[in-house]
């Protein structure tokens, strides 16, 4: 199977994608608006192109076709890393909406191992899944150790209703407007620039966007800037408005009501536009920076004599420990390598990536930037995976990321999830099922309980499909997954997996194991309120003679709660009571106060005191020391005896 059509295949064509910074005036965005849209929102529809058919030649002189590309849309605000928690909190969405959704699932009957051996993986892990590896994926964004994140060009757009349409663009392109990852020097301000003016057709006639095309064209370039018309349409609201976006209604975004004025014309106008601006822009413009790049490193890092020099100039052992290891700017010959081995797998020239990116990882080892070795040594691996060259190499740096990520600690332990999801992507698209379960639960390991759930359902997954399948294992991540859902409020997904583990154990003597799965299930449908089922797994539980007194006693409780609260009357077949034979009953009773006849139990106490005050000598008796002499006995000539002995 070729590599590029595997689900990890995919992934890397649509997620490691050139970035094209957006900056536009508050008029161009109004325009858009009147369509429920920001202008980002309007193009992004169109930046995935399937049958683009552009030819590339980078570092080699045999040109290739690229069929499909990508390009990713993103206003200079958001070309920043997000804060850890607030990112995780867009993420929890994605869960949360699937939780809602299961519950009509959970009124069903539980699965059955006839129904779940044999599915293929689409089916037994949830669509939802996918889109929330992706998102936690998504969470690194614009780090400062990789560039394929990095702007490779900026779109900076204008209204053609704005004042001075060409002294806003140079107004747009300052410091103040810029991401700060730029302002600092880690991102290269060099990149390629394309000017568009925006014009709504309900502001005015089309030539004044015109003339002020012709007056961009005279300062800014002829071949730089564009111009883009937009709600042509007559029929706001109306029919025509929907129809216009079916040719396409599987690109539309969630935001988009219905009532918009963007024309057919005007969306095959956007069309255009995009394709251009990435066949005849963006495309070439990385082509040209790989050359040059590529020409740089080989005359000042390849070669025997360049490889002995950097290395020598490298050795030393005064380099401090920190795990971004020294600052590194966009002009470091480091930077410019990563950017190179960027651009090469962004452009599927991935002998180029892999040779710049095994390169840089010596450097980055002697100057101990660990998690930008890390980073080298991930992209190495999924290179590895792609050229399909060797799975052992592909393995080992998906190894050594991994582990390099954890190593460094908090700040690299993000990078180590996304390093490992691609990695079980990796062995499953080769069958090895097993190992990719084994990957997925180290890395729920380094993640929060919510998280570490879908993990580990994942790991479940894996281990069904292994050959012969693995129950066992599959049930015992199921429930380790289930706890971890409700520890984080998903209750419906934490009844899901244990009903989806419940077949593993039912033919199973393992007594304590259903009893924890069935009261489990069972409270757990009790907190949802579904009661009936609540008492029905309950059922199964409460025969438990095996378990404690606590524990049966929890058990009862929970159970008489249930049905006390849905008011009905429930046959109890399972719970044995004891049978007690009343004829064979005996009481047995003995006083032990005394070995003498029972006619001795009534002497007096003071009569017994006495006797013993011989033997024990009062506690009100004060010695000062050892000379002084002992109490006088009252009966001196008494002995001591025990019962049953004789008496002189």
């Amino acid at each position: 199977m070729d590599p590029l059509r595997s689900y990890l295949g995919r992934i890397l064509l649509e997620e490691i994608t050139p970035v094209v910074m957006v900056l536009s005036t508050p008029l161009a965005e109004a325009a858009c608006r009147k369509n429920g849209l920001s202008f980002v929102d309007m193009l992004s529809p169109f930046s995935l192109f399937k049958k683009i058919d552009v030819p590339v030649r980078t570092a080699s002189e045999v040109p290739y076709r690229l069929q499909m590309f990508k390009i990713r849309m993103v206003y200079a605000s958001d070309v920043r890393k997000e804060d850890c928690e607030v990112a995780d909190e867009k993420i929890k969405p994605v869960v949360s909406e699937a939780n809602e959704k299961a519950l009509p699932d959970l009124l069903s009957d539980p699965p059955q191992a006839e129904d779940v051996l044999g599915k293929p993986e689409a089916e037994l892990c949830p669509l939802w899944i996918k889109k929330f590896n992706r998102e936690l994926m998504r969470t690194l964004s614009f780090s400062e150790h990789e560039t394929f994140d990095h702007p490779v060009a900026c779109l900076l757009v204008v209204s053609s209703m704005d004042k001075e349409p060409v002294n806003k663009f140079v107004d747009l392109f300052n410091t103040n407007q810029l991401p700060s990852l730029l302002n600092e020097g880690i991102m290269d301000p060099q990149i390629l620039k394309h000017y568009l003016v925006l014009h709504d057709q309900q502001e005015g006639p089309q030539d004044i966007a015109v003339n002020v095309l012709a007056e961009m064209r005279s300062t800014l370039g002829l071949n730089d800037c564009k111009l883009l018309c937009i709600n042509s349409s007559t029929e706001a609201g109306g029919s025509n408005a929907d129809n216009s976006w079916l040719p396409y209604k599987a690109l539309v975004l969630n935001n988009h009501d219905g009532s918009c004025i963007l024309s057919v014309d005007d969306l095959n106008e956007i069309k255009d536009f995009m394709q251009d601006f990435v066949s005849n822009h963006i495309i070439p413009y990385m082509e040209q920076k790989i050359r040059v790049l590529n020409q740089q490193v080989a005359t000042t890092r390849k070669g025997f004599r360049n490889q002995i020099k950097n290395l020598w100039w490298r050795k030393r052992d005064d380099v401090p420990e920190a795990p971004n290891g020294p600052m590194y700017t966009f002009t470091s010959i480091e930077s410019q390598i990563r950017v190179l081995g960027d651009f090469a797998f962004m452009l599927r020239d991935y002998e180029l990536a892999l040779s710049n990116y095994r390169l840089l990882a010596t450097d980055y080892k002697l100057d101990k930037a660990w998690k930008r070795f890390a980073g080298v040594q991930e992209m190495s691996g999924l290179c590895y995976f792609i050229l399909d060259q060797s799975r052992k190499d592909a393995e080992y740096c998906m190894e050594n990321a991994f582990s390099t990520y954890l190593r460094i600690g908090s700040s690299g332990q993000r990078n180590a999830t996304r390093c490992g999801l691609w990695w079980a992507e990796m062995l499953k698209t080769r069958g090895q099922y097993r190992e990719a379960s084994n990957v997925y639960f180290r890395v729920s390991n380094e993640e929060p309980s919510l998280h570490s759930a879908v993990l580990l359902e994942q790991a479940a997954c894996c281990y069904l499909l292994c050959n012969p399948p693995m129950l066992r294992k599959y049930g015992f991540h199921l429930i380790l997954a289930g706890n971890s859902y409700f520890v984080s409020d998903q209750k419906q997904h934490a009844v899901r997996v244990y009903r989806n583990a419940l077949f593993v154990y039912k033919q199973n003597p393992w007594s304590y194991i259903n009893n924890h799965v069935h009261f489990n299930i069972g409270r757990w449908y009790g907190v949802l309120g579904i009661l009936d089922v609540a008492i029905k797994h309950l059922l199964e539980v409460i025969a438990c003679s095996h378990q404690s007194l606590t524990t049966q006693n929890m058990f009862l409780n929970d159970f008489f709660h249930y049905v006390q609260s849905m008011g009905k009357k429930f046959d109890v077949y399972k719970l044995q009571l004891p049978v007690f034979n009343m004829s064979s009953l005996k009481v047995l009773h003995e006083d032990h106060r005394t070995y003498a006849s029972h006619a001795d139990v009534g002497v007096s106490e003071s009569t017994w005191q006495e006797l013993e005050e011989e033997l024990i000598p009062s506690s009100s008796i004060v010695k000062t020391n050892w000379l002084d002499t002992q109490p006088m006995r009252k009966y001196k000539d008494s002995c001591i005896c025990v019962a049953g002995g004789n008496l002189f």
